[in-house]
């Protein structure tokens, strides 16, 4: 037996409404939000007393998902630095192809992103970049060339 595909990727974020108009910035397309609480979600995530608001995001092409939580009760709690470095152990990134990548980077930074390094060229592949977004999510992005 095989999985059948990558349905979503989940990120908890304390201003949820900053973080979708992120992704939306990026290309994303809100699908919607909803409050989830009770004891169905308390049992498959293995918190007691779970009230939070989720908005689930998919790419243009509808075939990957972000969902993003805010956790009104309990509070959600940080792990580790905002500004993780990517020798952090855990999920560093989420990466997108992109058309335009000078273009994308400045349309994000009107969001308050900026750069992790610098737009690097890989061989006549790719140009690719790291753009730490709202609350230091990491965003990997690749134009490919050619």
């Amino acid at each position: 037996m095989t999985i059948q595909r990558m349905d979503n990727v989940l990120i908890v974020v304390d201003d949820l409404d900053a973080v979708v108009a992120f992704f939306v910035e990026l290309g994303m397309e809100l699908e919607g939000t909803m409050p989830i609480e009770g004891r169905w979600v308390e049992r498959i995530i293995g918190v007691d007393d779970v009230r939070q608001d989720v908005a689930m995001l998919r790419t243009p092409d509808g075939h990957g998902r972000i969902e993003l939580a805010k956790f009104h009760a309990p509070k959600a709690i940080r792990s580790e630095p905002v500004d993780a470095p990517a020798n952090t152990l855990g999920i560093r990134r989420v990466m997108f192809a992109v058309d335009d990548i000078e273009a994308v980077v400045a349309r994000l930074r009107t969001h308050g992103a900026e750069l992790v390094g610098e737009v690097v060229r890989y061989e006549d592949v790719y140009l690719l970049a790291y753009v730490r977004g709202p609350e230091g999510i990491v965003v990997g992005l690749a134009e490919q060339l050619g």
